[in-house]
């Protein structure tokens, strides 16, 4: 039954010990020539796997199936309406040509199963769908497919927080570890360089220890440290304008990215133009932003999104382009309108380009906000390292590089959980291998 089992298509990249709890399901029946298994109508129940024989389906016309009759062999599965929410009866009329034996599995049973180990469930219910999608022609049925519960049992990693289930691989694994060394040997260098070896290019510097110790100072000599309120005002502030210029900039270029790689009229129009303006320089924009923007607050958040708008606009029209033509052909074929096409096609395969766009663009945003503070704002990081090189604090030029990065590693790591979230199917995608 095991080697059965791995030749159909729901269960083909099932771990062996999981096919075992499913054979264990499994029970044996014979049909003779001619024999009725089911009738549209009927209870749906059990999922039906051939050993020998031939069986006809034919699906009844309210499925809207564009291939209702099919002849079925050794290794198909039938019967799947019992894994259906919305139609717990059968579809299809199913019967033998010839003297069939087959395997019949409960699905309730089977569902069961899956939700104990939900991660190779979701991977079997893709399946399902895959089949039902190419193999049946009802493409309209995979909505409705049962779902896998994800139950939190103890000391069952599957069921925990899928948040906390990576924290914990992250921490196994040596990455964390080799993070840790790579900083050791930063900090290292820069504390020898500067006042260990006194090299010439870093002996001006501000050393590793003076740095640390400004930081932490309850009364720091140069006015900025961790104990301070102006310390993070300037933090919130910087935040704030990032947050607004990224918001804006993932707003107004995703849409216009998408529309420059699926329509080729549009792209003709826009793209020159475009190309034109991205290349020029986030200093050069800063004397027109001053007086397009009669608020010097206006005008940081405005510089601050140029470079981000075009980092998010470009890798999403890279995405569409990726999608490979015969998706887009395969949606049509099957009755999607252009827009269905555009929504359900489109979009989620450029998202993980759109992903990369919003990470590439969220640290641009970094830096085009410190260029533009140091021009023209009054608060945050950019204004701090501007003003302490002005005054001579070098010390506080190194405090505010290093809160800007661990800021802007913060962002950028944000913007990663957020795409892991929004695109949980390429897990389930990945693993089809991708049929």
């Amino acid at each position: 039954m095991l080697e059965i089992l791995k030749k159909t298509m729901p269960f083909q990249v099932v771990s062996d010990g999981m096919l075992q709890k499913i054979a264990m399901l499994g029970r044996r029946t014979s049909y003779s020539t001619g024999a009725l298994i089911y009738d549209v109508g009927d209870k749906a129940d059990d999922i039906y796997i051939i050993v020998s024989g031939q069986i006809e389906h034919m699906l009844e016309p309210g499925a809207q199936a564009r291939r209702p009759v099919r002849l079925l062999r050794g290794g198909d599965v039938f019967g799947w309406a019992a894994l259906l929410e919305k139609h717990p009866h059968r579809l299809a009329k199913a019967t033998c040509v010839e003297a069939a034996d087959v395997i019949c599995i409960n699905a309730d049973d089977l569902l069961r199963l899956l939700e104990a180990d939900a991660d190779a469930g979701d991977v079997v219910m893709s399946r399902f769908a895959t089949m039902i999608t190419q193999d049946y022609t009802v493409p309209d049925l995979i909505a409705q497919l049962r779902h896998i519960q994800r139950r939190q049992q103890h000391g069952d990693i599957r069921g925990m927080n899928l948040t906390l289930y990576r924290i914990s691989s992250w921490l196994k694994s040596p990455r964390p570890y080799q993070m840790l060394i790579g900083f050791a040997l930063f900090l290292g260098f820069w504390y020898c360089a500067v006042e260990v070896w006194k090299l010439p290019r870093f002996r001006e510097m501000p050393g590793l220890t003076t740095v640390i110790r400004e930081w932490l100072n309850p009364n720091p000599t140069y006015g900025l440290s961790i104990y301070t309120a102006e310390y993070y005002t300037h933090i919130w502030i910087s935040v704030w304008r990032v947050t607004q210029a990224f918001f804006l900039a993932t707003a107004l270029g995703v849409p216009l990215g998408l529309f420059l790689g699926w329509s080729k009229k549009f792209k003709e129009y826009v793209f020159p133009v475009f190309e034109t303006l991205r290349p020029i320089p986030i200093l050069a924009w800063v004397p027109l932003a001053i007086v397009m923007f009669i608020a010097t607050e206006s005008a940081v958040i405005y510089l601050t999104f140029l470079a981000s708008f075009f980092a998010t606009a470009l890798n999403t029209m890279l995405g569409v382009e990726s999608i490979e033509e015969s998706y887009i052909r395969a949606a049509y074929c099957l009755g999607a309108k252009r827009w269905q096409v555009f929504l359900h096609v489109i979009v989620p395969g450029a998202l993980p380009f759109i992903f990369t766009g919003l990470q590439i663009s969220v640290g641009v945003a970094w830096f085009s906000l410190v260029a533009a503070e140091m021009v023209s704002g009054q608060y945050g990081l950019g204004y701090v390292i501007n003003t302490s090189y002005i005054m001579v604090r070098y010390p506080t030029i190194v405090i505010g590089m290093i809160t800007l990065g661990l800021v802007g590693y913060a962002t950028s790591m944000m913007v990663r959980v957020a795409g892991d979230f929004m695109m949980r199917w390429r897990t389930r995608e990945l693993a089809l291998g991708g049929q």
